[in-house]
Formats: structure tokens, C-alpha cells, sequence
């Protein structure tokens, strides 16, 4: 009898899957240099926060493989956890300084307007009413996906619309309640909402055959199908029903903060567009004579003090983090247990080119 898969197994998987080279015992962070023309950024209260504390207080899911979940032995790891430490690095010198506070899909945003934590990084879709109505910023989408829904495969079924009259698990509190609502109703059909408080409980409904179908992120049911007695024998039907910009959030009263999310996002996709990784990027700042690379890694210009950090602060974040595509590989694509594919996620410049690309840093 196949036993069922736990996080904690699956996390001991993923954790013999291939990290970034061990890093260096990394420097403070460097006195910040005057700023050109003698510009002075904007204070971040955020910031100022963060270096007396000495860590970035970051909000994550409970237990999401691929995206954050506690490994075998206690550590944080995921796509989003990474996020997290690249900040850190960013502001510190540090990716290990990081706190990790798992927040339930309900709790989320209170928890960040509240100052319990100085940035959400949960797999959260950016909408208008998020944005613009909870005194929030989404300052950058690290990783475009779409809402699905995971089937049996014996049912036999290729599309979503062939799903009329059926039972389907959602986790309340999310968009994926109103974006179900939206396919269903502009189609005429019925369907039954099973609304669960959480997708581990959404996953153990959907197992033992309490609802005919469970819908969310793609993403997310990759990791819930990873999780189940027998992966195989579930199916995520081919049509999305949803566009799903994920990415982190910070509160809209400290653009500054919201700044360095940003650029620091843009440095992990930059690096990989320049073929930096965590192995090469030391030598790449001795040896690049790329205006841009040079202008990433602080060789020339004096990008860091815009934003009240360092010079190096991109160079800490790939060398401790990576690039992006690292990133990626070892949390949710070909290194992972998930084994997802790039598609969307792709650099906007790849052989199958998808819509990942970075602003100039210059």
C-alpha cells in the first residue's frame, strides 16, 4: 500500500535537490556612499526598522512545497522563502537574517498592515481591490501563474466547462473563491462550492472524495498533487481559468521599502539575463567589462545609495541567493520535486521566451 506523502517527506526530498554554493561568510553591509548629485533617498521606516532589529520579519505560507515549507530539520525553504533572504541580503549583507511567520490566507494582510512582519511573501495574486483598497503595494510579480483545477483521471475529463453540477473544494478567503464564482456564472453553469478554511484541508477533502474537483493556484495544486497517497493518478485539466500574478506585498506607506523589493527582484532576474549564478558572479565582478553587469554588482555607479543600501547590495544578493533562474531550478523546476516548467516564468528573451524580464538598473 502506498503510503501517503507527508511536507515534512517531501521536504526531505527537495532538501537533496542542488542549492547555491556554500556561501562565504558574508561581510557587514557597507557603509552607504553619498548618493549622485547629491540626492537623498527617502527614508524608509521599514528599513530603519529591519537594521536595528538586525532581520526582515517575512510572512509565508504554513506548509506550501515548493513555494514555503518547513524542511526534515526545522529550516525554511521554497521560492517565496528565497525572496525573503534575497531582501535580507539586499539590506543586511545577510540572507540568514531572515524571521519566517507562517500566515494563514485569512490573516495575511493583517499581520503586514499591523507591522508584524515587513513583507508578505505567500504566493498572494495581485488584484486592484488588494492594491488600492487595503493600503498595500505589490511591488513586483515574481512568478506569473493561473487558477486550475486538479480532477481524477478516471473521470476522463479535458476541460473545466465539462465540470457542470460538480462538487469543488476551494480555500476560503482567496481570489479563487470569486474567480470560480465568474468562470461558472458566465457560462450558465452550476456547480456546488465546497469552501475549506485551508488547502491542506481543501487536499484532504478533495482525497477522500468530498468534493469531485479542487481548484487554485496551478501552482499550488502542483504541490497539493505531490503531496496525495498516488500523484499520478490526478490530473490538472489543460484550461486556466484565472490570470494569477504572484508576488510579494509591503504596506503602501513606505514606497522607499517597496523600492528596494522591487530592485532586489529586478537584480535576481537581471543576473540570470546576464548569466550570472551564485558560483560565477565573484569572478564576474573582477572580470565583467558589460556596463550593466558592472553597474549590477557595484563596480561602477552609484546605484545602492538611491535606494539607502550599499553598493554591493546586488552583488550580496546573487552571490548568497542567486539569480532568479537559480532560484527557480532548485525550489520549483527541474532540481525540485515539482518539476515545473518555466513557461510564463520564462526570461522575456529565452528560446521559448516568456515574460520575465527586469527594468534597466542604470
Amino acid at each position: 500500500m502506498i503510503r501517503r506523502l507527508t511536507i515534512a517527506a517531501l521536504a526531505l526530498g527537495l532538501a537533496s535537490c542542488s542549492e547555491p554554493a556554500p556561501e562565504k561568510a558574508a561581510a557587514p553591509a557597507a557603509t552607504v556612499a553619498a548618493t549622485p548629485a547629491g540626492f537623498e533617498p527617502t527614508a524608509s521606516p521599514t528599513l530603519e526598522r529591519v537594521r536595528r532589529r538586525g532581520w526582515v520579519a517575512c510572512g509565508v505560507h504554513p506548509g506550501l512545497p515548493g513555494f514555503a515549507f518547513p524542511d526534515a530539520r526545522g529550516g525554511w525553504r521554497g521560492f517565496d522563502v528565497d525572496l525573503c533572504r534575497a531582501v535580507a541580503a539586499a539590506v543586511l549583507g545577510e540572507a540568514t537574517k531572515v524571521r519566517f511567520t507562517p500566515v494563514t490566507a485569512a490573516a495575511r494582510f493583517d499581520a503586514l498592515r499591523r507591522g508584524d512582519i515587513d513583507i508578505l511573501s505567500r504566493n498572494t495574486s495581485q488584484t486592484l481591490a488588494r492594491d488600492a483598497g487595503l493600503g498595500l503595494t505589490f511591488p513586483a510579480t515574481t512568478y506569473y501563474d493561473g487558477q486550475g483545477v486538479l480532477v481524477a483521471r478516471s473521470l476522463g475529463l479535458t476541460s473545466v466547462e465539462e465540470l457542470g453540477g460538480a462538487r469543488i473544494c476551494v480555500q476560503a478567503g482567496t481570489v479563487s473563491e470569486g474567480n470560480l464564482r465568474d468562470f461558472f456564472t458566465t457560462r450558465d453553469l452550476r456547480f456546488r462550492p465546497v469552501v475549506l478554511q485551508s488547502e491542506d484541508e481543501a487536499r484532504r477533502t478533495y482525497e477522500t472524495e468530498g468534493c469531485d474537483a479542487f481548484t487554485a493556484d496551478i501552482s499550488a495544486l502542483a504541490a497539493s498533487r505531490a503531496l496525495m497517497a498516488n500523484p499520478a493518478s490526478h490530473m490538472i485539466l489543460p484550461d486556466p481559468i484565472s490570470r494569477e500574478p504572484l508576488g510579494p506585498v509591503v504596506r503602501q506607506d513606505d514606497p522607499a521599502w517597496a523600492d528596494i523589493v522591487r530592485w532586489t527582484v529586478a537584480a535576481l532576474v537581471l543576473a540570470e539575463e546576464k548569466g550570472l549564478t551564485s558560483r560565477t558572479v565573484e569572478a564576474a565582478r573582477r572580470e565583467a567589462s558589460d556596463p550593466e553587469t558592472r553597474r549590477l554588482l557595484g563596480v561602477e555607479g552609484e546605484l545602492g545609495p538611491l535606494l539607502g543600501l550599499s553598493g554591493d547590495w546586488a552583488y550580496q544578493v546573487v552571490r548568497q541567493v542567486g539569480s532568479y533562474g537559480e532560484v527557480f531550478r532548485r525550489n520549483l523546476g527541474e532540481d525540485s520535486g515539482l518539476k515545473l516548467a518555466r513557461g510564463l516564468n520564462a526570461l522575456w528573451n529565452a528560446p521559448a521566451p516568456g515574460l520575465m524580464y527586469a527594468a534597466p538598473i542604470r
